[in-house]
């Protein structure tokens, strides 16, 4: 039987919505009171906190403050829901390839675990979302306090589906240095281009989508070895 694949969540199952994300942004600090560029420029510049430390509501007041302001605990209610709006429409975003993609890998043996860099609401609203169910294990750095390329979130994402790095397979699409970040711990990875192709970052394996992953998976298997179950 196949063993464990830990896949990437933003760019590698679903789209980022980048664009989207600044905009409602910009609309959370006109609800602060407060420059609606500075606090989408406070959103990129503060992402390694945001991803580690930080709850939606402490990120807008603490960055709501940088920037001069001091919104009311409804103000800063409001833009948070408006953060775990837009986590939760993302989510719920995947295009049917992937939930396809994800379906067969399932039917064909493989445990499915997931590994992301995410802010708390897109934690929260994981629980609700279509993609929840089709996995075995979600690791998020704003739960374990660790971000990737760190070690430890893959150590905590193999804990958690009781496994070993040796029967994992990692497959992202490359940002924060997180398929060195795998490779490090004993993953053997491969990098999907399917959302975005950052073709500099990595000179492995790649598939141009998910759907492309099973044929791809199908040699990795052979040269890992695992035609016994999975552990």
């Amino acid at each position: 039987m196949p063993g464990t694949i830990l896949f990437d969540l933003f760019h590698t199952l679903l789209d980022g919505a980048d664009g989207q994300r600044d905009r409602v942004v910009a609309r959370m600090g006109e609800i602060v009171g407060v420059d609606p560029a500075g606090l989408v420029a406070a959103y990129h510049a503060s992402w390694r906190e945001r991803l580690v430390c930080w709850s939606a509501e402490e990120t807008v007041l603490t960055l709501a403050r940088r920037l001069g302001g001091d919104p009311s605990a409804e103000q800063v209610a409001r833009a948070a829901a408006l953060r775990l709006e837009l986590a939760s429409w993302l989510l719920n975003s995947a295009p049917s390839s992937t939930l396809v993609a994800l379906d067969g890998l399932r039917a064909a043996g493989w445990r499915l675990g997931l590994v992301s860099n995410a802010t708390a609401e897109a934690a929260e609203a994981w629980q609700t979302s279509g993609l929840a169910r089709r996995f075995d294990a979600a690791v998020f750095s704003c739960v374990v306090r660790a971000a990737k390329p760190d070690p430890a979130i893959y150590q905590a994402a193999l804990a958690a589906l009781g496994t070993t790095a040796q029967r994992c397979v990692f497959v992202g699409d490359g940002a924060d240095g997180e398929l060195a970040g795998a490779a490090a711990v004993g993953l053997t990875v491969v990098r999907t281009a399917e959302f975005i192709d950052r073709s500099g970052v990595w000179s492995g394996p790649v598939v141009d989508s998910l759907a492309d992953l099973p044929g791809l998976l199908d040699e990795i298997s052979a040269g890992l070895g695992l035609s016994q179950r999975p552990v």
